[in-house]
């Protein structure tokens, strides 16, 4: 019988390892026994396992390299901190609020970020801890640069981790795969399913969810901000390309200004996606922008000079036409978006400058904005620092009053055992303490039996090390926590004159810390991201209803609207604060659900509502609003004015509705464009009306499909395919 192929993770497991022993190891050995410097010895050991094993780094070997020198500054300085303020435990205590809570909130920055927060933590708390000794700050900082600098070597040399592929070339493929459809399209070749398979299958290839982190674009800044959109926009595009392959009159014959249209869109892909490679210049969106302009100009016009069509044909023409008019706007905020991100462009050209905020502000002011924007107890990036925070304040406190001789061990228990939710942490808990136990007994007999030798501890500690950090990520915390209890006999042992107490020290401090970290993930929002991610949603749905129906009214020029039509986007201080609040709870909604699916312990069952899809319910609405009242209509008659409103005014009360996520849901059925209003409208007002019946339709059967609550207990999270838009300002959209 073959053998069965390692599994990609543990072949990353195990080159990692490899990498993590030799750079912990040698700096160890040569520290202890070349230079006589315990000090240094711990610090050079501990470097490599704080930035190797504890902070999941994304990304390549050269990239892993990178991010590690980047924050170097970072845990010198933090090291110098803890060094300093572990003069009494009060000062102690307070530092480890205060930089547990920053560290941790830094998160907010982008997954490379994210990643080295336990690493960065763990060199404050391996400084701060008993007994107070400024005296050895050189020594620490000395073997702290050996172990980074002999980590960085090994990431680079030793089996590195191979390049990520970046997400511009996820989204340079999507591209391509989206002008070859509009061109044949244009071209009067009918697609079918197959297509729109190939086409949504695509589609799903540029959610956030399944690429690597060290790709996803879920940074502050101008690039990660306008790639993200441009992935969310491009994979718009395809959805669009997909439903309309699927229509069995999808091919626009003898429809010259679509023909015209769709070969514009695929040109323009085409160029954005040589542009993504770095095979041409960037592209502006301005020949695609005056190409919809001169479509939007005639799409209201019967095709030919004859002009006599029925009106089921007319309106069969118009649903085509918006629906390709749709497929441009997303390829425009596509070529938009990349100009941002990739070409240095700080304007949005003749588009909605709402969609390309992150244009003109500096990248310090995006920055502050994403930080800010999480300064709230509803962010679960606040509530995580905070919990965090209480966590290690409470085992350095613990440490310093009951003078624990190894109190390390206890806030690195918190550091490392702690999760988002108290259920979680129980669970891991359990299981850490299990390994800890066994781990523990397992080194009191080596120690027992090794006596004084400490040859014996200077051999087992690299296989030790080599087996703890390829297995433990791979087996679990009991795995790991009992793996590591032998690694810390080993390394200890060599460093003082060890006995079996040794041992129960170390399970004794890894059981408090564990009763540390369940009390703070009890007290402190138990529930992790649950709670947050069904209010988060609610406040969402209810703060899209308003933005809806003041869209739907200034583009229809009905009396009492807070603009007109022609207008860039509704106006008037209502309508502004529908928008900036919808996308507030938009960003928030994104932050809480990317959180709440990456918690443990969570059964994705029928049941409940899909927040996946609420969430891009949210975020298409918040695209109409920016595209439907753009163009200059005219008044619709007071017959389309009155359906606006009664339509528009269903949806909004269904939105409201849902917000309760009743159990089984809601049924959204906003009422249809009426056929007498079609044969009545004048032609300019016309495409209008149809853009307006689309997109409620849309939101209806998006709303629908989010479904409620089961009666019973909170509900669990359905995973349905469907994702949020991309992040714009907030925390990583991650939701995807």
């Amino acid at each position: 019988m073959p053998k069965r192929p390692p599994s990609p993770g543990r072949a990353r497991a195990v080159r990692q390892s490899a990498r993590v022993t030799v750079a912990s190891a040698a700096g160890f050995y040569w520290a202890l026994y070349g230079l006589d410097r315990p000090v240094v010895a711990v610090y050079a050991l501990f470097a490599p396992i704080a930035l190797g094993v504890l902070s999941p780094l994304p990304g390549g070997g050269r990239t892993r390299a990178r991010t590690v020198l980047s924050v170097l500054p970072v845990a010198l300085a933090l090291t110098a901190l803890g060094t300093a303020l572990a003069v009494t435990t009060a000062s102690a205590v307070a530092g480890m609020l205060v930089i547990g809570f920053t560290v941790c909130f830094a998160a907010a920055y982008g997954p490379a970020a994210a990643g080295t927060v336990p690493g960065l933590l763990l060199f404050y708390v391996l400084a701060c801890f008993p007994p107070y000794e400024p005296d050895t700050l050189p020594q620490r900082l000395s073997g702290l640069l050996v172990g980074v600098a002999l980590l960085v070597l090994c990431e680079l040399l030793l089996l590195p981790a191979p390049a990520v592929q970046p997400y511009r070339a996820r989204i340079a493929a999507a591209l391509d795969l989206a002008a070859a459809s509009a061109l044949g399209a244009a071209q009067g070749h009918r697609h079918g399913p197959e297509e729109a398979r190939r086409l949504r299958e695509e589609g799903l290839s540029l959610r956030l969810s399944r690429a690597p982190p060290a790709s996803r674009p879920t940074g502050a800044g101008r690039t990660d901000r306008g790639l993200a959109q441009a992935g969310a926009a491009t994979r718009r595009v395809l959805d669009q390309l997909a439903r309309t392959a699927e229509r069995p009159d999808s091919a626009p014959v003898g429809d010259p200004p679509s023909e015209a249209l769709l070969r514009g869109v695929a040109a323009g892909c085409a160029a954005t996606a040589g542009a993504l490679r770095g095979a041409r210049a960037v592209p502006g969106p301005e020949a695609l922008e005056e190409m919809v302009a001169d479509f939007v100009a005639v799409r209201g016009r019967p095709p030919g000079t004859g002009g006599g069509a029925d009106t089921k044909a007319s309106r069969r023409l118009l649903e085509r036409r918006s629906d390709l008019l749709v497929t441009a706007a997303s390829a425009l905020t596509v070529q938009a978006a990349v100009a941002v991100a990739v070409g240095g462009r700080r304007d949005s050209a003749g588009l909605p400058p709402e969609q390309f905020w992150y244009a003109q502000p500096s990248t310090a002011r995006l920055l502050t904005l994403r930080l800010t924007g999480n300064l709230t107890l509803r962010s679960v990036l606040f509530q995580n620092a905070v919990r965090t925070a209480l966590g290690l304040g409470a085992a350095r406190l613990v440490a310093g009053v009951l003078d624990l001789s190894h109190g390390f061990w206890v806030l690195l228990a918190v550091l490392t055992l702690g999760r988002t939710t108290a259920g979680a942490t129980w669970s891991t808990v359990r299981s850490a303490a299990v390994g800890t136990l066994v781990g523990a007994l397992a080194a009191g007999v080596l120690i027992f039996e090794a006596g004084g030798t400490v040859d014996v501890y200077a051999v087992m500690l690299v296989p030790a090390m080599f087996v703890a950090f390829s297995v433990g990520p791979i087996a679990g915390p009991a795995w790991a926590q009992g793996l590591f209890t032998l690694v810390v006999a080993a390394a200890f042992s060599q460093l003082a004159p060890a006995d079996w107490r040794l041992a129960e020290t170390r399970l004794l401090d890894v059981l408090a810390g564990c009763v540390i970290g369940l009390v703070c993930g009890v007290l402190a929002w138990p529930a992790g991201a649950r709670g947050e991610v069904r209010r988060s949603v609610a406040e969402l749905l209810r703060a899209v209803a308003p933005l809806v129906q003041g869209t739907v009214l200034a583009t229809v020029g009905a009396p009492g609207a807070s603009g007109a039509a022609g207008d860039p986007g509704p106006r008037g201080d209502t309508a502004e604060e529908a928008m900036r609040l919808t996308r507030h709870r938009l960003r928030i909604a994104e932050g809480a659900y990317a959180q709440y699916r990456t918690e443990g312990g969570i059964d994705s069952v029928d049941g409940g509502p899909d927040w996946h899809l609420a969430l891009n319910c949210a975020s298409h609405a918040v695209v109409g609003s920016h595209w439907l009242p753009r163009q200059v209509y005219g008044p619709a008659p007071p017959a389309a004015v009155r359906w606006a409103r009664e339509s528009v005014g269903q949806l909004a009360t269904a939105m409201d509705r849902a917000a309760a996520f009743p159990p089984g849901g809601v049924d959204a059925r906003p009422a249809p464009l009426p056929s007498e209003i079609v044969s009545a409208a004048p032609a300019p007002v016309l495409p209008a009306l149809v853009d307006i019946d689309s997109w409620l339709q849309t939101l209806a059967a998006e709303l629908t499909a989010v479904g409620g609550s089961v009666p019973s207990g909170p509900a669990p999270v359905r995973d349905r395919g469907t994702e949020p838009a991309a992040a714009r300002e907030g925390p990583a959209g991650t939701g995807r």
